[in-house]
């Protein structure tokens, strides 16, 4: 079947899906750069604590009965998007904002030590074995089928693609139509003169981490339902791949960010379902290296502009 036409709308969607969760978390990356250019490494752990905070958020909601499905999700989705930001919150201004001035490679190292110390904090606070849950969404819609072969579109990759487009929307909103966004673009240009127009950069930058851990807390919860199962090491190699997301589509592009995750995650699904799945991270990262080599801004990246 792997010929088939319905085999290739079968990847299509498993890719799709895949990729809006590599892009939710791909924006924390790009945002962060875009303004104080630094990398956080730390985003996947922040990726990986959403996770953690939907489990736990539906394991109590099933102790206090509360069995009705779409409530249960909403209700999970609203504490893991109020939680999960006060730790980006947190790390920007204990481990960031103290190391603003410092050259690049202090604040890179700290990012990494932030990352480490996150996976070991919920290692102790958890455990280090698999976490699973019982499937939340079953069922589907099938869309076409061949003999035995049926392409059906679950109602969870439904909600998958409802959410990542809802936030795509939002975002893009607010980073283009508000004051904060007008304020994030300012300091993205110059904080200094940002900071001389009245703006409050320090403000600016916190929130810029409380969005990017707002996005993360959805892709949190949108991997809980989709693999069933999480530990303490999915936020290194999930903001591994979403970092590359970023790097492809054009660090400190948002669109970028969407781009990329949607790519990369389309480059796993297909390779894996075309080839053989032990290499579809050679793959991924191989479309990475061809693309810099002859795009080195990334797909949407706009080269830096030095200002003298």
């Amino acid at each position: 079947m792997q010929g088939s036409f319905e085999y290739f709308v079968d990847q299509l969607i498993n890719g799709l899906s895949l990729g809006s969760i590599y892009g939710l978390i791909a924006i924390g990356y790009t945002m962060v750069y875009g303004i104080i250019g630094m990398i956080n490494f730390a985003h996947g752990e922040i990726f990986m604590i959403g996770a953690f905070i939907s489990l736990i958020s539906f394991l109590l909601l099933g102790l206090a009965g509360i069995t009705y499905v779409p409530l249960a999700i909403l209700i999970v989705l609203l504490i893991t998007m109020i939680l999960v930001p006060v730790y980006g919150w947190t790390l920007e201004r204990i481990a960031y904002r103290p190391l603003r001035g410092s050259p690049r490679l202090a604040a890179l190292i700290t990012a990494i030590g932030m990352s480490i110390f996150l996976q070991n904090y919920v290692q102790l606070l958890q455990g280090a074995r698999n976490k699973p849950i019982q499937p939340i969404i079953r069922g589907g819609v099938e869309l076409m089928r061949k003999g035995e072969y049926t392409v059906l579109l679950s109602y969870l990759q439904m909600l998958i693609f409802v959410l990542f487009i809802v936030f795509m929307v939002v975002f893009t909103v607010i980073i283009s139509r508000t004051s904060l966004g007008r304020e994030q673009r300012a300091c993205e240009q110059d904080q200094g003169m940002a900071a001389l127009l009245g703006i409050n950069v320090d403000r600016t930058i916190s929130l810029t981490f409380v969005m990017g851990a707002a996005l993360a807390a959805v892709a949190g919860l949108i991997f809980l339902m989709r693999y069933g199962a999480i530990d303490f090491f999915i936020g290194f190699l999930a903001g591994l791949k979403a970092f590359t997301a970023a790097v492809l589509g054009g660090i400190g592009s948002v669109p970028g960010a969407m781009l990329g995750g949607l790519l990369i995650g389309l480059i796993e699904a297909f390779w894996s379902g075309y080839f053989t799945i032990e290499y579809k991270d050679v793959a991924a990262y191989s479309i990475l290296i061809l693309v810099l080599i002859f795009r080195p801004t990334g797909l949407l990246g706009k080269p830096d502009i030095e200002k003298v």
